[in-house]
């Protein structure tokens, strides 16, 4: 990574903590973005700096310009440039059939998913476009292309995700920056730990390499939109789900 500069955001645990720390353990600076947890997040920070490598928690709500803003003003502060955005942070949903659902549950998670899209990618473009050069990497969801009963509020958002991201790939790529979308399958994180552990076992052994996937999986694909090894790359679409999604 050649000591680029990273945010990470929702990176006090799961994909996001994994993401921080194999950055950083390949030579990254990141910013350790959190909304809550400050414990979870400093904890991440203290694992990376145990190992060498470089890291700060920064806290921010990834919906609100103003603290995005601040939060981007911060890393230059500190590291002087951002060289790559990871946009991770996870956004509540209403998990509910469409016929048990109301529009206002619907369409929250789609708004609340958007507006951290877009406020993030906002916050650090002036600075990508100033030194044309910028990596947007978004995690979207295979929910957004294969339904599973009540996800349709998560995977609709999702949809229009992947959809925003394209479009931010098309206007974007002049200016040396590229956009990809990283779309975990099953994951093991806090996020399923609703799930019978039964269920996640079928799931596993349903899937072409036979298992269900660990924030590591998810976090080594990230670093490599991060490096200089995907600089051709923009737009895309790249499931990481044991084959789960294939097309």
């Amino acid at each position: 990574m050649n000591e680029k500069v990273v945010i990470v955001t929702g990176a006090s645990r799961g994909i996001g903590a994994a993401t921080s720390k194999i950055l950083a353990e390949r030579g990254a600076k990141v910013i350790v973005n959190y909304a809550n947890n400050s414990t979870a997040a400093n904890e991440v920070v203290a694992s990376i700096l145990e190992k060498g490598g470089d890291a700060t928690a920064i806290q921010a709500d990834v919906r609100d310009m103003e603290q995005m803003s601040k939060m981007v003003e911060e890393t230059i502060k500190i590291y002087g440039t951002i060289n790559v955005l990871v946009h991770n942070a996870g956004m509540s949903f209403v998990k509910k059939s469409f016929e048990d659902m109301i529009f206002d549950e619907f369409i929250q998670k789609s708004h609340d998913e958007l507006q951290a899209a877009f406020t993030s990618t906002k916050s650090v473009l002036p600075y990508m476009k100033k030194q044309k050069y910028g990596k947007l990497i978004y995690v979207s969801s295979g929910l957004s292309n294969q339904p599973a009963p009540n996800f349709i509020a998560h995977g609709t958002s999702k949809g229009a995700l992947n959809s925003f991201v394209r479009y931010i790939a098309q206007e974007l790529g002049s200016e040396g920056i590229t956009a990809n979308i990283v779309s975990p399958g099953l994951v093991e994180t806090d996020a399923i730990t609703f799930l019978p552990e039964e269920f996640k076992k079928q799931q596993g052994i349903s899937l072409p390499l036979g298992r269900i996937g660990v924030p590591m999986d998810i976090a080594k694909t990230i670093a490599f939109y991060a490096s200089d090894d995907s600089d051709y790359l923009t737009g895309s679409y790249l499931p990481v789900s044991g084959g789960g999604e294939m097309g």
